[in-house]
């Protein structure tokens, strides 16, 4: 198997997802990519001393800074692109956003412009650990927001909402290094982007921002013929997850419990009604994000909930 580099640069870098873009790198079945990708708004540098961000790579504020994207050769639909995460290594700082925007969260939380608050981040690797100016910190927990193959419908797509196809900007917390997350392929070729670097989140992403930082990405890309779901699905060191991604939160939450249930009775050989009575016992239900347009909400099983008694 072939290892592979990419680095955010004017031939790598988009900020929108389409079948009709030309890949960046084209890879084989089981190859590795190690990819730096900006934080979320593709800030270039580091931040002033008087806390001013840097510049953006894009002057356009359209959408999520990414790199991709990147082609599998042989991938087609009804497949499912398996990504491994190796190991994800956080720059070393980054920042937090609240209260900048108005949106109907901010409204109900009585905050607005006006009141807004932008914290800076120390990330210290190491130690792992991130400090900001208010003289408090976090432990990191590395992840990517972003993961996505291309969406089979032609035109230009906002990386901003996650999709039930195509996955994106998913924002779940637990696919840190040692997850594999698996992604139906919606167009020949799989046509895989990713960035949105997280230092550290919490479930919700409440803010609307995590800790965005640049990040060095090792994954390795394969290629699953027989998925066990042909929706987007998770493996983690936590357990198995399944999502759901939908305008309504009750839908949300409807999506991923089901694609768990599946899961649960193709694993175990039970019933449906069967695995929901072992969910009620064993899988916790998280809102995922609630800061992308669309629910995202996750079904987590954790890996040693359900044994042979």
């Amino acid at each position: 198997m072939t290892s592979h580099q990419l680095d955010t640069a004017q031939d790598t870098a988009i900020n929108y997802f389409s079948r009709d873009l030309d890949p960046v790198l084209t890879i084989a079945p089981g190859d590795t990519v190690v990819v730096h990708t900006l934080d979320s708004g593709g800030h270039v540098g580091r931040p002033s001393a008087d806390g001013e961000l840097p510049r953006r790579f894009f002057e356009e504020q359209r959408g999520h800074c990414l790199v991709g994207p990147i082609a599998v050769e042989g991938a087609k639909p009804g497949q499912s692109l398996a990504v491994h995460f190796d190991d994800l290594v956080p720059d070393d700082w980054g920042f937090t956003a609240a209260g900048l925007r108005e949106t109907p969260l901010n409204i109900r939380l009585g905050l607005n412009s006006d009141a807004g608050a932008r914290l800076l981040w120390e990330i210290d690797v190491e130690k792992g650990f991130a400090s900001n100016q208010l003289g408090l910190g976090t432990a990191i927990a590395p992840f990517l927001g972003v993961v996505a193959v291309a969406p089979p419908e032609p035109g230009q797509h906002s990386t901003v909402p996650p999709r039930p196809v195509g996955a994106g900007n998913i924002d779940c917390r637990d696919l840190v290094a040692g997850s594999t997350l698996y992604i139906p392929v919606a167009v020949e070729s799989a046509l895989l982007s990713v960035g949105d670097g997280h230092a550290a989140q919490g479930d919700g992403e409440v803010s609307g921002t995590a800790i965005e930082c640049g990040m060095t990405t090792t994954m390795t890309i394969d290629l699953v013929d027989e998925p066990a779901l042909h929706s987007v699905y998770a493996t983690t060191p936590a357990g198995r997850i399944t999502f759901g991604f939908d305008a309504d939160l009750n839908e949300a939450t409807a999506v991923a419990l089901d694609a768990m249930l599946d899961w649960m009775a193709g694993s175990y050989g039970i019933s449906r009604a069967e695995a929901l009575a072992m969910a009620s016992a064993t899988v916790s239900m998280r809102v995922t994000q609630i800061a992308n347009q669309t629910w995202g909400v996750h079904a987590l099983l954790p890996a040693d909930a359900v044994r042979e008694s």
